[in-house]
């Protein structure tokens, strides 16, 4: 992998030709969009061009055949607005699958607990880091909820 890549970079203008090809690419995906139905065309993403065929992903198989039953018609259209094309390859595509972020346990310190956290942190010099993370466990304790508390 280093060594192609190595050798992509050592050519003086790979990256003007990487420039232009994906100025084209977001070119192309304009004139999709507008050749589409509204949603369609938020469904597809031009992926690549090579050797005049234009490759499209599409996050739904169902909008997948959709599309490539339209293939003909966008050639045509296509050819219209001056950009020569033999073919447009669809494909489905998995859109990136996130998980929902974790939301952290609400937890809680009972009333005796608070009193002896208290109490220790009055026995501690009051600017102790410790004295003070513990008046601030107490004090948040306090402002919650009974019902959140156990």
């Amino acid at each position: 992998m280093t060594q192609s890549i190595d050798r992509y970079f050592s050519k003086g203008n790979s990256l003007a030709h990487m420039q232009a090809h994906a100025a084209r690419l977001l070119r192309l995906q304009g004139q999709l969009r507008r050749l589409l139905p509204d949603y369609l065309g938020e469904a597809c993403q031009v992926a690549n061009l090579k050797d005049e065929c234009l490759v499209v992903h599409v996050t739904s198989a169902a909008l997948t055949v959709k599309l490539r039953q339209a293939v003909p018609s966008l050639l045509m259209e296509f050819a219209r607005m001056g950009v020569a094309l033999k073919d447009i390859k669809v494909k489905v595509t998995m859109p990136e699958y996130r998980p929902a972020p974790q939301v952290p346990e609400a937890r809680s310190v009972s009333a005796e607990t608070q009193a002896q956290l208290q109490a220790l942190a009055s026995q501690l010099p009051p600017d102790a880091p410790l004295a003070r993370a513990l008046q601030k466990l107490v004090a948040r304790s306090r402002t919650r909820a009974p019902e959140d508390q156990g």
